[in-house]
């Protein structure tokens, strides 16, 4: 199928869409007025017309033609009350299979069930007035689509940057002296590609600042697509500054991959580039390197390699043996890997000696729920660590849930996290 045709299959499938959710908004809407009526069925086909409008127009124009920001809002208007017309039409599917086995158990046995005969005193007892099934279902069908749509629009409107302090303690057994107390700050997957709202970016720098880190760590995916989006917020993320240094990796979205480059020689230089931002940031950044961190008179090391995923059509672009060379003597190694499916995949099985891995990537899917120690996002299908701590033996791995968004510009129950570690001796 064409590009032409997949696009006029989704424009139907839409109206349709469309289509079938007005059949609840006119039944549960016939108790109004005319007028109300009217009202109400101009509000929905407009809103409909509009969005198929804008929807065939950002098909149509050039990419570029309209802002990053602005086309990610665009397609949030457009795609978030589709998505949350989808658990409508689920209800609605359940009405009219109640209606259909209905009609074809009519066909065999039809009971007169509309009222009831006292025998003693002989009087008829009309039945019980309720509202009829189909309605509740419809009624139902509305609520259902509407809590997505508001849940939704919130998450843009406030869990993009509504940032949380995450404290956590890492015992290690091996930790010298003079870093026990030591603390790190961690952020990861900042997309600034995404970002709308530049006060409030500079506000989560802020946070991590009055945290006083005494290191700080970036675990990749500064930008989206390419390094000219962060051009607006480096006088933002400057302001990251730690005593021992700030240290940096990649991710698997600051190589360029899902991006159209005219040559192979632009992606190298967009590469280039966005290693050239985060230096000129003052970040020290690890393509496959270490650092030694001293202390006290004691010392440890820091390892960075640049992306290495092991899921489905994952980015291979680290190398670990590189990293660790010249570090197997140091008591504890730290190490900046952007991909949490590395540690299961290579750090555990060869390189024990590797104390904790500090990741970022998933997101936490950016939806989930993580209410009095309940814990669940539609990521936990898809990647068997995704958020917060996890230790094998004496093995750790942090997942940091990132300070920023990609595709759906915001976050529902999973919020932008900035991690602060305090290391100690076990």
């Amino acid at each position: 199928m064409n590009r032409l045709g997949f696009f006029l299959l989704i424009a139907t499938v839409f109206l349709l869409i469309d289509i079938y959710v007005y059949q609840a908004v006119r039944v549960v809407s016939r108790s109004l007025s005319d007028n109300g009526q009217r009202i109400v069925t101009f509000i929905y086909w407009g809103i409909t017309v509009v969005s198929l409008v804008t929807y065939i127009v950002m098909q149509l124009i050039p990419p570029d033609s309209v802002g990053r920001v602005t086309r990610s809002m665009i397609w949030a208007a457009i795609l978030i009350p589709y998505f949350s017309k989808f658990f409508a039409v689920l209800v609605l599917l359940l009405d009219d299979i109640f209606r259909l086995l209905r009609w074809i158990v009519s066909l065999f046995y039809r009971p007169d069930v509309r009222e009831a005969v006292d025998n003693t005193a002989q009087k008829v007892i009309p039945a019980a007035k309720a509202i009829p099934r189909s309605e509740f279902l419809m009624k139902t069908a509305l609520i259902a689509g509407t809590v997505p749509l508001v849940g939704f629009t919130y998450g843009i409107l406030s869990g993009a940057h509504d940032y949380r302090i995450r404290r956590v303690k890492l015992p290690l057994k091996n930790l010298p002296s003079g870093f026990d107390g030591m603390k790190i700050a961690q952020i990861s997957d900042i997309h600034s590609g995404s970002f709308f709202n530049k006060t409030a970016v500079k506000g989560g720098v802020e946070m991590l600042m009055r945290e006083k880190p005494d290191v700080a760590f970036f675990t990749g995916d500064l930008v989206n697509n390419t390094a000219d989006e962060v051009k607006n917020y480096i006088d933002i993320f400057n302001k990251v500054k730690a005593p021992l240094g700030v240290y940096s990796t990649l991710g698997n979205h600051d190589y360029g991959n899902y991006y159209q480059w005219p040559s192979l020689q632009a992606k190298q230089q967009n590469l280039n580039n966005l290693i050239a931002a985060h230096k000129e940031m003052g970040w020290d950044i690890l393509l496959d390197e270490n650092r030694i961190l001293s202390a006290g008179g004691d010392k440890i090391a820091v390892l960075g390699v640049q992306n290495l995923g092991f899921g489905p059509a994952a980015l291979k672009r680290g190398n670990l043996a590189k990293a660790y060379q010249g570090t197997k003597d140091y008591p504890v190694k730290l190490l900046l890997s952007h991909d949490p499916t590395h540690w299961d995949a290579e750090v555990r099985p060869q390189y024990p000696d590797i104390d904790v891995q500090f990741s970022g990537h998933t997101h936490g899917a950016q939806f989930g729920v993580e209410i009095a120690g309940v814990q669940w996002s539609p990521c936990q299908y898809f990647y068997r660590q995704w958020a917060g701590l996890y230790q094998e033996g004496e093995q750790r791995l942090y997942v940091n849930r990132g300070y920023g968004y990609i595709g759906y510009p915001g976050r529902v129950g999973i919020l932008p996290e900035i991690t602060i570690f305090e290391l100690q001796k076990a």
